[in-house]
């Protein structure tokens, strides 16, 4: 038995679940990159709000999160949700995902979106990942990218963010794409 909290690690990061003990830390960090993330997302911002995400995250059979976390520090650098996750045929889920500020441009949350990826594909079981970009959020159409999903189309009016109905780039990975573009990106190195 192991004492490591993290599910997987790469060279600077590692994943796993969000805790009760993160709410401080999470809050926090979310203040601290409201820039950063608007108009595109808006994670939990009080205790409460976290204290019902984690719920989520954890008594929902279709949802799984994980917080991306330094190495060096244990500081939490983001976030990536897989959700409306489907077994049998289908063995699908779309991912969401956010960088805080103090990590944001340093390449943390491609490797822990690597690792989240390698972990869907294997201990998960799914087949398929899909991110849905608003076309204007760039840092996320680049880290889609970096991560080797390709743009398979637009979706119009796709999701209600910020007061209105926003369209989405579609962007799609299956594990055989995953697995043919190497250890890199598979593996978010």
């Amino acid at each position: 038995m192991t004492d490591d909290p993290y599910l997987a690690r790469a060279a600077r990061v590692g994943i796993r679940p969000p805790t009760p003990a993160d709410a401080a830390e999470f809050v926090t960090r979310v203040r601290e990159s409201t820039a950063l993330h608007h108009p595109w997302l808006f994670p939990p911002g009080s205790p409460a709000e976290y204290e019902a995400y984690a719920a989520r995250l954890r008594d929902d059979p279709a949802k799984c999160g994980y917080l991306v976390c330094g190495l060096d520090s244990g500081a939490v650098a983001g976030f990536v949700n897989i959700n409306n996750i489907v077994h049998g045929a289908f063995r699908c889920g779309a991912l969401g995902y956010g960088a805080f500020a103090h990590a944001a441009g340093r390449g943390l949350m491609s490797e822990g979106l690597g690792l989240v990826v390698r972990h869907a594909f294997g201990a998960l079981g799914l087949h398929r990942l899909e991110i849905n970009v608003q076309p204007g959020n760039a840092a996320s159409v680049a880290l889609a990218r970096r991560a080797g999903f390709r743009l398979e189309g637009l979706s119009p009016d796709f999701l209600f963010v910020d007061g209105a109905w926003r369209d989405h780039e579609r962007w799609a990975l299956t594990a055989e794409m995953a697995d043919a573009a190497g250890p890199a990106t598979a593996h978010g190195l």
